[in-house]
């Protein structure tokens, strides 16, 4: 089922989701799964999968370094498959445009065609790292509303290079970022809701947003999309503080606030482990303002570890 679909069939009913970082290069998935099961105790209709873009590697040869791409966590869609096959649940890759030519992208909504994959997740992607600002990828898109496009293109039976018959077209069902916060690089929050506004256009089907830790600034975003006529899902997304190098970390990778009430908590702990429990009872109060709100999902960002995600969802759901 799409994401709208699992929404609308729950009929108000907030819904629990989480997303998962594949294991890097070599790994076994076998610690993705002992993860992941303690979660599905709460019936996750979907659960989304993240992709990594390529970096520079340094491989000293004879005295020298050679330069080399690679990516430390490939495997996305071949994740969802498995997690599809082994759990019986919905999975969302995340597609960037950074890292791939638009006939590479093409190639991997193909394979998500065959593999019965019909929620996606379109996502312009960060600036490679070492690098401050996004390139584009020669042959690539520049923006997360031309990979949109190309999707809804596929939903209409339009390839790349010509249209096929009508039962070839995909269906998929797409889903876009957001910004309670407003994106790092957008000039002002009006001009990133008209960013965003320009990706629902054209046809995003739900929205997802970056963490945030003060649902104040959640609930103002969607009455200022609503307002700009944006009237999908927007789906919040949370994310535990589960480490004290966060209170530095998250401001400046998501140039983000964070509350003084969780920072002076933060501060008062004499371990990550007391943090991570501080932690898991801001997001658990978060989620049930949120909850009584009526929101669509309750999204988590897991980062590949469930002890408090599980936590959380068990005081919740």
């Amino acid at each position: 089922m799409k994401v709208t679909e699992h929404i609308e069939k729950a009929k108000g009913k907030t819904l629990f989701s989480f997303e998962i970082i594949p294991p890097k290069k070599g790994n076994n998935i076998q610690e993705l799964y002992d993860n992941i099961d303690p979660l599905m105790e709460f019936n996750p209709p979907f659960i989304d999968v993240t992709t990594s873009r390529e970096e520079f590697v340094y491989i000293e040869k004879e005295g020298l370094f050679d330069r080399k791409i690679t990516r430390m966590r490939p495997g996305t869609l071949g994740i969802c498959a498995a997690i599809k096959h082994k759990y019986n649940v919905d999975t969302v890759p995340h597609v960037l445009c950074g890292g791939f030519t638009k006939e590479e992208t093409e190639y991997l909504l193909v394979d998500c065609h065959y593999l019965g994959i019909n929620n996606v997740m379109a996502l312009r992607g960060d600036a490679m790292k070492g690098e401050q600002y996004f390139k584009p990828t020669k042959g690539g898109h520049t923006y997360a509303t031309q990979l949109v496009e190309q999707m809804q293109n596929l939903n209409s039976g339009k390839y790349l290079h010509g249209i096929l018959e009508a039962n070839h077209k995909a269906d998929f069902c797409i889903g876009v970022a957001g910004y309670p916060e407003k994106h790092l690089e957008a000039p002002s929050m009006k001009t990133d809701l008209k960013r965003l506004k320009e990706k629902v256009d054209a046809g995003a089907n739900y929205v997802v947003t970056q963490m945030f830790f003060d649902n104040k600034k959640y609930f103002e975003f969607v009455e200022a999309a609503q307002k700009e006529g944006i009237n999908v899902p927007i789906i919040p997304g949370i994310k535990p503080i589960a480490v004290n190098r966060h209170l530095q970390l998250l401001p400046q990778v998501f140039k983000i606030d964070l509350p003084e009430a969780l920072i002076t908590e933060v501060e008062k702990c004499k371990d990550n482990k007391q943090v991570r429990q501080v932690g898991v009872e801001w997001c658990i109060q978060q989620s049930k303002e949120l909850l009584d709100a009526g929101v669509p999902v309750l999204h988590y960002y897991s980062m590949g570890k469930s002890d408090n995600i599980h936590a959380i969802a068990k005081a919740l759901f």
